[in-house]
Parts: structure tokens; sequence; C-alpha cells
């Protein structure tokens, strides 16, 4: 078993750990969000559109939020090792559900005449949940020992079962 991240052993439970590592990413992506509406999002509002300016918007803070937030996640919540690619790509699949949830409902939010930080706020609520569920369950997700198990057990028949058939025994 890997030794809990210096965090875990603080708060010892693993859903206060998501919510303090999920609020300082959400600080992180919220400032970069700002950061990026101030200066991506204003010069595509005025030499494009406000549905751009959001898109483009959301798109560049997703990116470097992402990278931030599956780097703590992994490091102080979840603490995995090994898996790096595979689990960045599961993160992000994660993450491309709340962004294209977050890309319907924000130029939505926005066209009804929401200012757009206010509406990215309101939409946190959902993403946060679906980000909990997701990562608990798929994105850093390893696989208990019955599993292994059971996994190797088949794998051991499939064996078995292929190499009598080539043997032409086969039952």
């Amino acid at each position: 078993m890997e030794r809990a991240g210096v965090l875990l052993r603080l708060v010892r439970d693993q859903r206060v750990a998501f919510l303090l590592v999920g609020a300082a990413n959400t600080g992180v992506g919220f400032l970069l969000f700002i950061g990026f509406d101030l200066t991506v999002g204003a010069w595509l509002d005025a030499a494009v559109n406000e549905t751009v300016g959001s898109l483009a918007t959301l798109g560049c803070a997703h990116v470097l939020g992402v990278l931030f937030a599956f780097v703590m996640y992994r490091r102080f919540v979840f603490t995995v090792k090994g898996h790096v690619l595979r689990d960045l790509a599961r993160f992000e699949s994660v993450y491309l559900v709340s962004i294209a949830i977050n890309a319907v409902v924000l130029p939505v939010l926005v066209n009804l005449g929401w200012n757009r930080i206010l509406a990215q706020f309101s939409i946190l609520v959902i993403t946060t949940l679906i980000s909990w569920f997701g990562h608990k369950g798929f994105s850093f997700r390893r696989r208990t020992e019955d599993e292994i198990e059971a996994a190797t057990e088949i794998d051991v028949h499939t064996d078995r079962d292929v190499r009598a058939e080539e043997r032409g025994t086969a039952s």
C-alpha cells in the first residue's frame, strides 16, 4: 500500500483533501479565467463577438487549469504512482465532460445578460460534483487486489485454453 501524502496525513479524509485541493485549484483556475477574460477574451469580444471571447477564455484557462489540477490531485489527494499518461488522459476526459457543459451553459448565460465571471462561478457547483465522482472512480482508480486476482485468473485460463487449442487438445 502506498503511503498517503502530507495533506491526507493531516486531514485523514480523502473528501476533505479533495475539497481543499479543489478550492486551491478553483482559485487558480478562476484567476486564470479572469486573466484570460481581461486579455484574450476582451480582445476577441471586440474583434469577433462575445461568444468567441467566452469560449477562447474558457479554453485557455482550461488547458492551464487542468495541468495544475492534475498535479495537485495526483500528488495530494489520490497519491497514486505510475500510469501518468493514462491518468492524465482519464483526468482530461472527466474535465472534458465538465467543459462541454460549461461551453454550452456559459455562452447562454452571457447572452442572457449575465456577467461572464459570475456565470462561470455559478457553473462551478455542477463541475465540482462531476470532478469528485469522475476522478475518484475513474481518473485515479487503481484495481483492488481482488480485481487483479480475478483478472489474472481469467488470463491464466485464457492462456491455458489458447495453448490447448494450439496443441489441438481443447476441451
